[in-house]
């Protein structure tokens, strides 16, 4: 009767209980995967972006340079949860946080990311090239929602075509 238990709660343990990504999602992950560390385009932050939705094949409307890129349905961040996968665009945000007895405070004016890895509620690492970090490569930093000060930080989930 034990090792039918133990067989139980073995057999139980291996599978995730955490859903798995969307399709496009993954997608996505897995192209920012094949380019990381190098220049996607012409290194801009946009051309990762685009880069990973013509690879997933998901929709893509850059048709206007007046109006925000638009990178599939937005995500209201009070309802949903954000994914690995999920591209992020950033307007005059400003940010301040305290770690220890030091503050610190970053900004980012126009910029676009991809939501790679979730650590916890409203922080997560993206993806991203074209900053003072990686250059005009793609590298993966830090982001909490909760450090933003100013600004808008607009996220949205892929969609097909």
């Amino acid at each position: 009767m034990l090792w039918k238990k133990i067989f139980l709660f073995v057999a139980l343990s291996s599978f995730s209980f955490k859903p798995e990504l969307p399709e496009l999602n993954a997608k996505i992950i897995t192209y920012v995967d094949s380019v990381m560390g190098t220049k996607v385009a012409r290194g801009e932050c946009w051309d990762l972006a685009a880069g990973a939705l013509s690879y997933s094949g998901a929709y893509f409307d850059r048709s206007s340079m007046k109006t925000v890129t638009i990178y599939g349905r937005r995500l209201n961040l009070k309802k949903e949860e954000i994914l690995p996968g999920d591209l992020i665009q950033f307007e005059n945000v400003q940010m301040k946080w305290t770690d220890g007895n030091t503050t610190y405070s970053s900004s980012m004016g126009q910029h676009t990311a991809i939501v790679y890895k979730i650590n916890g509620p409203g922080d997560f690492e993206m993806a991203h090239q074209n900053t003072s970090d990686w250059g005009k490569k793609v590298g993966v930093s830090n982001f909490n929602l909760n450090h933003v000060t100013k600004g808008k930080v607009m996220i949205y989930r892929p969609i097909s075509k």
